[in-house]
């Protein structure tokens, strides 16, 4: 019984996502209550009337004491995680003991996560956000819906059933030699192929790589392109898979709509019955609940808005994304880009990454909005004028800049800067005018226009032009891409749909580490890992077998990984423990390039409410990185994790001897020239 929903604070309903039993849970408690010969709310109504009070609380708690609440168990023990951020309430529910607090935290993030990747800069205004989630055309919205319903849906499967997606880290496809002559490939004649083509309309490929299933094949980035970060890159897997899902993961995810339980089940590379299309309509349709009206003015088309199906997009059309971008001009950590998606067999993907022709448009927003979040927070804390103890407002430099972005974006469309010119020009008169207040608490309410006209502005020019109707890779363009990759593996390809599904296996382990079961490798600096397949579905069999005894390992490794992330968010980098008949360690450390082990330091400890520990919703081993890094300056740091599940006969002091052994036994593999 689950639930996630966003909501504004005046308990408008921006988004939401229910699975079966919450739905039919709500729907029997107003079916039960409402007046005899009257029909029942729609079901919007429903889920709003439930959470109204605990958002008005909320809200009011927020006005009144600046805090509120983060979380709190009903005495049916159904669990409520809420967050705020800006003016966007998120609450994530769960009633039926699968979820803790810390997982419908992560769903919440994830949630937020997919948001910037979908919408960009236009998250830092709550204002254009709410347009944007909750659109006046009806079947905009339910269009809109689904895909974010779908995708909740596909990240809930895949974190159940994919180690990659567990521990938030890319799974690389283990061998070497076809990794490497698919990455020359990429370069020499697939990206250099279609940035020479007259028909790819302006864009240009920044990245380009293939996916079998969730793991990574190749990788390529051109040299003008930022580096793509492990948090963007999954979230960009995750939209693949939601896309293309694997047969055994669309039944699941149906499944899991009928029965609401989450089956034991890893998806396999079997050929999907249905087109790469469809099947992204029928995964993303398959979370989605009933939309019902009750307003006059649309009650006609309730019948229809019942059966209604979202069509299979154009895989022609690129999907519009944002995504993190250092580049000489700048940096924007939401930089939209176009990305295709190219199906070449089920369960195989190339995804291309382009650069589109007005991108640099929203590195001048963004910087405009981090200059004028500076000053906003600078005159809060009651800086203003020349008594600023730290550097000066840059206030003339903003200045010219922005006159300088206005004239040069007014000469191509006018009407598209008006409003942003009326508000800049009022911003100038109150800062820099003789009559004006100056630098000071007076000038707050023009820089908060000021952000919204600019998010305004990216929302225009990024967000709200769809990409059917832009210009774009000729279709024929990505044909011709699409059929020279297929010429590359096609005699590669049974053998990539096994490898996914066995990529390690742990007979190679075995004799030299007698009693080990299961270990995950993780290296937090690439934000790739290694680990020994799972398959635990009635269709394979792997030397953990089939049936009860395999689902019972795969539950006690999820459970390692959430044990290891409540120790370390206490501040503890080694933990070791029994659990029955197990013994599991976990261990976090650091080293130069070299391959050199550092200095263990205790890390920063973390509340309860913090945002989750992992790389996909928020990059914490970035930031941890850089903590670290700070006591070592001029070297180069990198992370490692490691997890290991071992008999509980085995003595300690050689699991502890195969741990350290079983780490520089993997160092190298993790140097396999891929990203």
């Amino acid at each position: 019984m689950k639930c996630l929903l966003v909501a504004s604070e005046s308990v408008d309903l921006l988004f939401y996502w229910t699975d079966r039993e919450f739905e039919q849970n709500l729907q029997e408690q107003y079916g039960v209550t409402h007046e005899e010969g009257h029909k029942p709310p729609a079901f919007e109504d429903r889920i709003s009337t439930q959470f109204a009070p605990i958002i008005i609380s909320c809200s009011s708690m927020i006005d009144k004491i600046d805090d509120c609440y983060t979380s709190f168990t009903t005495e049916n023990n159904h669990i409520y995680v809420l967050h705020q951020f800006d003016e966007c309430l998120y609450i994530a529910v769960n009633g039926d003991g699968d979820e803790k607090d810390e997982d419908l935290r992560r769903k919440i993030y994830v949630m937020k996560k997919l948001m910037e990747v979908h919408f960009g800069v236009v998250t830092l205004s709550s204002t254009h956000l709410r347009k944007e989630l909750r659109p006046q055309d009806t079947d905009q919205r339910n269009r809109l819906w689904k895909k974010l319903q779908g995708l909740l849906g596909t990240y809930s499967q895949l974190r159940e059933q994919d180690q990659s997606f567990l521990v938030e880290a890319v799974e690389r496809l283990i061998h070497p030699t076809l990794c490497e002559q698919c990455i020359e490939f990429l370069e020499k004649r697939l990206v250099h192929q279609i940035n020479n083509s007259v028909e790819r309309a302006g864009e240009e490929v920044l990245h380009a790589f293939i996916l079998v299933h969730t793991k990574l094949l190749a990788f390529y980035s051109s040299r003008n392109a930022s580096t793509l970060t492990s948090s963007d890159l999954l979230a960009l897997i995750l939209m693949v898979q939601n896309r293309y899902p694997s047969s055994e993961l669309e039944d699941q995810l149906s499944e899991h709509e009928e029965n609401t339980l989450v089956p034991e089940v890893f998806y396999t590379p079997e050929p999907s019955p249905t087109s790469g299309a469809s099947g992204a309509s029928s995964g993303e349709e398959s979370q989605t609940p009933i939309f019902q009206f009750v307003d006059p003015d649309i009650q006609m088309a309730e019948d229809s808005l019942h059966t209604l199906e979202v069509p299979p997009p154009d895989p022609a059309n690129p999907s519009r994304v944002f995504l993190e971008a250092t580049i000489k001009e700048g940096f924007c950590p939401m930089m939209p880009h176009n990305m295709y998606s190219l199906q070449l067999w089920p369960g195989i993907t190339l995804v291309l990454l382009t650069k589109i022709p007005n991108s640099q448009v929203a590195i001048s927003v963004y910087y405009f909005l981090d200059t004028l979040a500076s000053l906003e927070k600078r005159l809060s804390e009651g800086v203003e004028g020349s008594s600023a103890p730290r550097s000066p407002l840059p206030l003339h430099d903003l200045r010219s800049k922005m006159d300088k972005f206005i004239r040069a974006l007014s000469v191509s469309d006018a009407q598209l800067v008006s409003q942003l010119q009326i508000t800049w020009a009022e911003f100038k008169h109150k800062a820099f005018s003789r009559g004006g207040p100056g630098v000071s608490k007076e000038l707050l309410p023009c820089c908060r226009n000021m952000k919204m006209q600019l998010c305004g502005l990216f929302r225009q020019c990024f967000v709200l032009k769809s990409t059917e109707n832009l210009q774009r890779l000729a279709p024929s363009l990505q044909e011709r891409s699409l059929a020279l990759v297929q010429e590359k593996l096609v005699d590669w390809k049974d053998f990539l749909l096994v490898k996914s599904k066995r990529n390690i296996t742990m007979v190679s382990y075995l004799e030299e580490f007698p009693g080990l079961i299961h270990f995950i490798y993780v290296d937090r600096t690439a934000g790739q890992m290694i680990a020994p397949s799972f398959n635990v579905t009635d269709h394979s069999t792997s030397e953990l077998g089939k049936g009860p005894l395999a689902h019972f390992i795969k539950s006690k490794v999820w459970s390692l990984v959430g044990t290891a992330r409540h120790y370390m968010q206490k501040g503890y980098s080694t933990a070791t423990f029994r659990d029955g008949d197990y013994y599991f360690c976990y261990f976090l450390w650091f080293e130069n390039e070299t391959g050199y082990k550092l200095d263990v330091i205790d890390l920063p400890l973390l509340p309860d409410d913090s945002a989750p520990i992992g790389m996909l919703a928020w990059d914490y081993y970035r930031k941890l990185l850089r903590y670290y890094s700070k006591y070592h300056n001029g070297e180069v740091v990198k992370c490692y994790e490691l997890l290991t599940m071992h008999l509980g006969v085995i003595p300690s002091d050689y699991v502890l001897q195969h741990c350290c052994q079983l780490a520089r036994k993997l160092w190298e593999p993790s140097r396999i020239p891929l990203l």
